[in-house]
């Protein structure tokens, strides 16, 4: 990334990096868990159970930590959600377990239960020994592609139930977007890679870096040398805007961005532009524009086209951005990227606005945005399936995704998928894990007959 006199790396003082990329919701201790663990009713027929993806039974581990056996209510946690501690800063727990939590009825108020979550998962993943331990050996061995949530959900609990496991990912590092795609201030002081260590414990599971499907191993050679394969590689693609200018230097894709954030060893040393636009309504948009405001940016702007309740970015998402000094602008769509001197200079965008069918249309009024630099963050796209030895030509698709049963798995007897890049999944770290338990259930009845 080239420095322009309005690009320009060290803007904040050193503290302030520390700061701004601490840990955005400081944890627990025991006095405040056990004082917000009475707050739960432990209701019988818990309405956060059924909100919670994975279906860990919160009013059993809430409990737990209110008699002080931490390490029983991480035990409840982790058996449903391995990647609980992972889940416990990410997931969206205000339109989840905690928007379903009945003393909001009362008090509107829930009980934290993502950060109770967390002070028990952070106690057991800092003890000595692991929480679970593997079964008797079955002898039959699982590839499995993508080191993210899904994958390595997968991964352990085909370990805990006696398989061998060898993991391919594409990266240099495991741990997928909560690795390289999160806001760094979500996942502070390396917790991610801590996390896959932790996984990694079980024991049984080989992870083999730098290693991308369709360039460097085939789906027709691992079903061939394999029992069963797990598809958990994500979504590789990012989406363009097919716009004149996109091209121009100072436009970036915002996953690009934050991955390299994420790497840095000394974020000082990160350009950061005076004004910069954001394009986009999701979470990835949100964590670009707060966190190139926390890198010393002046001026942020994030253009969504359609209103706040629309965008996929939680309504809590959308007010920690602007809390940050973050402004969004909802109804403009871009129509045009501008540059001056070889690089970026504004974007123009159109208002617009719902038809009498509903339908999104401009308006035909404009407006332009002066930018240093541009994040686009409109979503990310599967990747083509590679055609290995006609492997592929079978794996049926639903869109752009894989298609699926409730098992995970595909058009292949012996080829399940999860994460972000099957259509039934949402989204979502929790949804990826849970993806990796189902099919890790399905291929262990597979492999047994």
């Amino acid at each position: 990334m080239d420095n322009q006199p309005d690009i320009a790396a060290g803007r904040l003082p050193e503290s302030a990096y520390a700061e701004n990329f601490g840990d955005v919701h400081p944890p627990l201790d025991r006095k405040a868990a056990l004082v917000e663990s009475s707050r739960c009713y432990f209701c019988y027929d818990a309405p956060c159970i059924e909100a919670c993806p994975t279906g860990i039974d919160i009013p059993s581990f809430i409990r737990k930590i209110s008699t002080d056996n931490v390490r029983g209510a991480a035990q409840d946690i982790l058996q449903e959600n391995i990647m609980g501690g992972a889940c416990a800063r990410v997931c969206p727990t205000e339109v989840l377990c905690q928007e379903a939590c009945v003393r909001n009825t009362q008090e509107h108020k829930p009980v934290q239960i993502g950060l109770l979550q967390r002070y028990a998962t952070d106690a057991v993943m800092e003890a000595e020994s692991h929480p679970f331990t593997r079964a008797e050996p079955s002898g039959k061995t699982v590839a499995v592609v993508g080191a993210g949530p899904a994958g390595l959900s997968c991964a352990h609990r085909l370990a805990m139930l006696g398989h061998d496991v060898v993991v391919f990912d594409a990266k240099a590092k495991a741990g997928g977007l909560n690795e390289y795609g999160i806001a760094a201030y979500k996942v502070p002081d390396d917790f991610a890679h801590r996390e896959v260590d932790f996984i990694l414990e079980i024991g049984g599971i080989e992870i083999r870096h730098d290693q991308a499907l369709g360039k460097d191993i085939a789906l027709a050679e691992l079903r061939r040398d394999y029992d069963a394969v797990f598809l958990g590689m994500g979504l590789g693609g990012v989406r363009a805007l097919n716009l004149e200018g996109e091209d121009l230097p100072g436009v970036h894709n915002a996953v690009d961005y934050i991955a390299e954030l994420r790497q840095s060893d000394d974020l000082r040393s990160l350009p950061v532009g005076r004004k910069i636009v954001v394009i986009g309504g999701g979470n990835t948009a949100i964590d670009i524009a707060v966190q190139t405001k926390r890198l010393g940016a002046e001026d942020v702007t994030l253009v969504y086209r359609r209103g706040p309740e629309a965008m996929s970015a939680t309504h809590h998402e959308q007010e920690f951005a602007q809390v940050n000094g973050v402004k969004i602008k909802h109804w403009a769509q871009p129509r045009q990227l501008r540059g001056a001197h070889g690089r970026i200079s504004d974007v123009v965008f159109e208002y617009t606005q719902l038809d009498e069918n509903g339908r999104l249309a401009g308006t035909g009024d404009a407006f332009s945005l002066p930018a240093d630099m541009v994040f686009k963050a409109i979503g990310q796209a599967m990747l083509p399936l590679p055609q290995a030895n006609g492997a592929s030509d079978l794996l049926e698709m639903d869109g752009e995704r894989i298609a699926v049963n409730e098992q995970r798995q595909t058009s292949l007897p012996d080829v399940w998928a999860g994460g972000d890049c099957v259509k039934i999944s949402q989204d979502l770290t929790v949804a990826a894990v849970q993806d990796g338990k189902l099919a890790a259930q399905s291929i262990d009845s597979f492999l047994r007959g």
